[in-house]
């Protein structure tokens, strides 16, 4: 088993009589690039505050790097980088200045490190520009620069391809996949499903506060199974005939139904023995986004 990194147990917070985390136990693992979904207001900005200790939890433990945080224990957090929202850069300093502003806040960051760092998120011809001048993607990248710049053991990024195009996008994401190869683990949170597909070995979806699924991402698309699109003549009769399937579910749009919870092989051979049949047969494998979409409805 692979060591856990940052682990949560019975993590709650409320504010007021409103609970905006309730009893949230993650398990991240080092080297691993962990997705952290969930709707608009589901928590998981409020789970990310406590475990940067920003917000103070008012139940349950965070353990990072077999440290406990709290509010008189932090210093695992020194090991920890992160983007959250748009980067806090000065606009009148060059990116070059910018980074060297952050290193100031570390021990061990010399010129070498932060022209390592200026390569490694692009900005290398644009490192004597001033920032007011960079596009929003630039920026981005920049922040990501800075927060990698003391070599952390622990990443957490919240929409970290924010305003990139669709190259910038690829290039964050082959940058992420990169750090996971070299020990870095990343938690990333982010709305573009197709991209957390892409480059999440596992991942956690918060849901009301809630978690309401952890776990590898291919274990939990094969979990959601796969449903079938059948075009035939009769679709209210087709979808009748489904539905006497067990654990068929079962919907038909106009000369379509789409079944559900049983096998292509199955509902052809129903439906033909029936005296339906189909002219056209599509086999549709869930995605991430059919998954976040049952498990967040």
């Amino acid at each position: 088993m692979n060591k856990i990194i940052l682990q949560t147990d019975d993590l709650s917070k409320n504010f007021g009589s409103v609970t905006a985390v309730q009893s949230v136990n993650l398990r991240v693992q080092q080297g691993e690039v962990f997705g952290f979904l969930g709707p608009n207001g589901a928590g998981k900005t409020t789970t990310i505050g406590m475990v940067l200790g920003l917000i103070h939890p008012s139940a349950g433990r965070i353990t990072l790097l077999n440290q406990p945080v709290t509010p008189h224990q932090n210093a695992a957090l020194q090991q920890v980088g992160s983007l959250i929202g748009a980067p806090s850069l000065v606009p009148y300093l060059t990116a070059r200045e910018n980074l060297q502003l952050v290193a100031r806040l570390h021990k061990g960051v010399d010129n070498g490190r932060i022209n390592e760092i200026l390569e490694m998120v692009g900005l290398t011809a644009a490192a004597e520009r001033k920032v007011q001048g960079f596009s929003t993607g630039m920026k981005q990248r920049l922040g990501l620069g800075a927060a990698l710049l003391h070599r952390p053991s622990l990443i957490i990024l919240d929409e970290p391809t924010n305003g990139l195009d669709p190259a910038g996008m690829r290039e964050v994401r082959t940058l992420i996949r990169q750090l996971a190869d070299d020990g870095i683990t990343v938690f990333l949170s982010s709305h573009l499903l197709h991209e957390v597909e892409q480059v999440c070995d596992r991942i956690a979806v918060i849901r009301q506060g809630q978690i309401v699924a952890q776990g590898a991402v291919a274990d939990l698309l094969s979990q959601s199974g796969q449903s079938v699109r059948l075009k035939v003549k009769n679709p209210t009769k087709a979808g009748e005939l489904l539905a006497q399937l067990p654990q068929a579910e079962v919907a038909t749009n106009g000369a379509y139904v789409q079944v559900s919870g049983v096998e292509s092989e199955t509902a052809v051979a129903h439906l033909t023995q029936n005296g339906i049949i189909p002219s056209e047969v599509t086999v549709q494998k869930s995605d991430l986004e059919s998954l976040f979409l049952e498990l967040t409805k």
